[in-house]
């Protein structure tokens, strides 16, 4: 009876062996030995990491990424590591899903980070199809044909259930405990999927009732149908009779229409010449019009310059008539002053001549010169006011008579612009009433004219 043979197995970058490395396993006895450190357990670690170990743990590490080469001081480290066995199946004693090869290459290839990724002659597989591979061949990662270190003494102190794995392993039975944990798993999975044809078959027969209904609402509905497309033939029947019926009538119509539209387009005909007609009538008009405007906006402007210039007078009347009043109240006050100083005067004529005729005159004349002297200063003072009421008198009343001259002839300007504006105004009322061409240019200058005298009057 033939078995799976390892041939050879191939390391890169796994542990110790960075570079790829491959290991020749000869019919027979083969022997590796060497010195502790050199890579012999890396070796039975390798063979049994690519038939599926993930523990950790029993590669001697912490996490499965330390099996990739992690560098020294003159080497850097590797971020994936792969490890090939060749398998020879000649004896076809492989599962049936990799039976069709005499050599099977079963590769592993860990990334770090990334996890790992199980090949069987270049197409990947899960790791469970692995592991069943092997435990066909009577082997695996956790077989006890693969001892190592401290090994023998757990093997002889084993527990039964131990021993009969590795009687198992020896009989080549040790198989079937996955293939029966699958069929279970299958079995399981066939169950439940029992289970849930039994709902689909409840779901499928609410929906096969509800597919009866819409099948007999679905067969009134194709009757209906039916029915519906014989009185719609029918319909279209009377409507195309009622068409061919009314299409002699609707001729005639049009006929009539048609001759309705001759008449209409000579009627637009006629009545375009004649717009274009009252159009190139209409063009010297608007010329007319825009210069009516423009003489009508002048004067408009002109009028509203008088209008100030008058009101302007005006205020300058009044101003006049204000500073008139002012100048007689001036006039009256300074009177009066005059009259005082007069009064004062002959009181102290009367008061010399008093004094003139008493006997002992010598105190009283001295007194009475300083009298006099005072009487003489406050003449003198008062002769000097009356010489200047007297002329601020002049003044005013030179004042009062020219205010009373520019007020006379602000009234005659007032009356002047009111005329001026007054024939404006009757001239514009003209231009605005139209009339024949040559007529509103006649017009236009005439109005021209009066405009230039109105502003020059406005000037003056």
């Amino acid at each position: 009876m033939g078995t799976l043979r390892f041939d050879q197995i191939r390391l890169t970058g796994f542990k110790s062996f960075v570079e790829p490395t491959d290991f020749k396993i000869q019919r027979g006895l083969t022997g590796i030995v060497g010195p502790n450190g050199c890579g012999k357990s890396n070796l039975l670690e390798a063979i049994r990491w690519v038939m599926g170990a993930n523990s950790a743990k029993a590669m001697r590490g912490g996490i499965m990424d330390d099996v990739i080469f992690s560098g020294t001081q003159g080497r850097p480290g590797r971020n994936q590591a792969d490890v090939v066995l060749f398998i020879d199946n000649s004896a076809r004693l492989a599962p049936p899903m990799f039976n069709d090869d005499d050599k099977l290459e079963v590769t592993r290839i860990i990334k770090k980070g990334g996890g790992s990724t199980y090949k069987v002659n270049g197409k990947t597989v899960r790791a469970k199809d692995v592991q069943l591979l092997f435990a066909d061949a009577s082997t695996g990662a956790n077989s006890p044909a693969l001892v190592r270190q401290g090994q023998i003494n757990e093997l002889i102190s084993a527990k039964p259930s131990n021993r009969r794995r590795i009687l198992e392993e020896a009989a080549g039975i040790s198989g079937l405990h996955s293939r029966r944990h699958e069929a279970e798993l299958r079995l399981r999975a066939a169950e439940t999927n029992l289970d849930r044809l039994d709902d689909v078959i409840g779901q499928i027969e609410s929906q096969l009732l509800s597919l009866r209904r819409q099948s007999r609402q679905a067969s009134r509905y194709k009757r209906l149908a039916g029915d519906i497309r014989e009185y719609k033939a029918l319909l279209w029947l009377k409507r195309w009779q009622l068409a061919i019926a009314t299409l002699g009538a609707s001729k005639e119509e049009i006929a009539a229409c048609e001759i309705a539209v001759a008449d209409t387009a000579k009627l637009a005909a006629s009545l375009t010449t004649q717009v274009e007609e009252i159009a190139a009538q209409l063009n010297p008009k608007r010329e007319e019009q825009l210069i009516a405007a423009g003489v009508y906006a002048r004067l408009n402007a002109a009028r509203e310059a008088l209008e100030n210039d008058e009101e302007s007078a005006k205020g300058e009347v009044r101003k006049l008539e204000q500073q008139i009043e002012n100048l007689g109240s001036d006039i009256t006050r300074e009177r009066s002053i005059v009259e005082d100083a007069a009064q004062a005067l002959a009181r102290l004529g009367h008061e010399f001549e008093t004094l003139s005729a008493v006997s002992d005159t010598s105190a009283a004349i001295e007194d009475a010169q300083i009298e006099a002297r005072k009487a003489i200063e406050t003449r003198s003072a008062a002769e000097g006011q009356v010489n200047e009421l007297t002329r601020k008198s002049a003044e005013q009343a030179a004042r009062r008579d020219s205010a009373q001259r520019d007020l006379s002839s602000a009234q005659l300007r007032a009356d002047r612009l009111t005329n001026e504006r007054t024939k404006a105004q009757e001239t514009l009322d003209r231009l605005m009433a139209g009339g024949a061409s040559a007529g509103n240019e006649n017009l236009f200058e005439a109005a021209l004219t009066d405009h230039g005298k109105i502003l020059e009057s406005a000037r003056n």
